[in-house]
């Protein structure tokens, strides 16, 4: 018998598709529709440390003429768009049997996610992901200030909670593996790689800023299964999971591969719909009977970077070999 089973941050999941965080996870209702359609896990909506900033400082500005109510205002979103999330977690937890639910915290500084991340604890969240994305483009920037960070902030919130904290990395590091490793040592319990940036654009006709494409393409996931392959073999104690470009259920195998154990999905259920999820794992049942596999582990970074008959290509920058005979 195939079983799907896998781990991930400690938890214990039915199969490894997590559905990453996005408007697809922003009710209690879309998640238990997500848990029915199979999915392993589900990262809630994230809740943003700067969307509570604009919204207080629109208030602010609002109110201007009131200046001495700028301390009320500030703790009164903080407050309401906390109970929003806590609801979420505790409304998502009662109709999602055997799913965890994660909850997804992004920010940039510590001094608000101690007394969030508790009481996320408190609702019943099965772990936090936590999201710190930021461009670091200041001339003054001081080198490791960006990785220092990460590891001040996941510390400040492993010393709050007991529950799993899985930290998901934008891919703008020198070397993604000194940071794994110092965030393991520290205390996470899991690594995403990546995190995906706002893609900007600019329409010409305007002269004016838009969004570019909002949703994942394919060809992101080669970061992913680099990142992952290299460091699942460089840090071996962390799970890891790919998230960006996983579109196909081929992907979901490559990551595994690679040495994940679990993928993130968005923009496949956005494009299509949730019925690929059921899709995605009978092929991947079909796949693993047909290779002798029973369980996730029996593959599991069966390619990494260990694999010294493709370690070079996790690490080739340049496609001479391949293409210079080319005519």
């Amino acid at each position: 018998m195939t079983d799907l089973k896998t781990t991930f941050a400690g938890l214990t999941l039915r199969n490894p598709i997590i559905v990453s965080s996005s408007g697809l996870s922003n009710t209690a209702e879309k998640n238990q529709k997500l848990a029915e359609a199979g999915a392993g896990a589900i990262v809630l909506k994230s809740l943003f440390e700067e969307q509570i900033l604009i919204e207080t400082d629109q208030m602010m500005s609002d109110a201007s003429a009131y200046s001495e109510g700028a301390d009320y205002l500030q703790e009164y979103v903080r407050h309401h768009k906390l109970s929003e999330y806590l609801s979420l977690i505790k409304d998502s937890k009662a109709v999602c049997n055997e799913v965890p639910i994660i909850a997804s915290i992004n920010c940039y500084s510590d001094s608000e996610w101690i007394d969030f991340a508790k009481q996320i604890e408190a609702a019943g969240a099965d772990a936090i992901e936590i999201n710190i994305l930021a461009l670091q483009s200041n001339v003054k920037y001081q080198y490791g200030s960006f990785e220092q960070r990460h590891i001040d902030i996941l510390k400040h919130i492993k010393n709050t909670v007991k529950i799993p904290i899985i930290m998901k990395l934008g891919h703008n590091f020198t070397n993604p593996i000194v940071l794994i490793e110092q965030l393991y040592a520290n205390g996470a319990d899991a690594i995403v790689l990546f995190n995906r940036f706002y893609q900007p654009d600019i329409d010409i006709e305007k002269m004016k800023h838009v969004a570019g494409p909002v949703l994942s393409h394919p060809s992101e996931l080669s970061n992913a299964l680099r990142w992952i392959g290299i460091a699942s073999s460089e840090v071996e104690k962390i799970d890891y999971a790919a998230s960006g470009g996983v579109h196909n259920p081929e992907d979901i195998i490559k990551t595994i591969l690679a040495g994940a154990t679990a993928v993130e999905i968005c923009s496949v259920l956005y494009k299509k719909s949730d019925s690929e999820i059921r899709k995605m794992l009978t092929f991947l049942a079909t796949w693993m009977n047909q290779k002798g596999f029973e369980k996730i582990s029996q593959f599991k970074g069966k390619l990494n970077h260990k694999d010294v008959r493709g370690a070079n290509y996790f690490e080739r920058t340049q496609f001479l070999k391949y293409f210079s005979s080319a005519k």
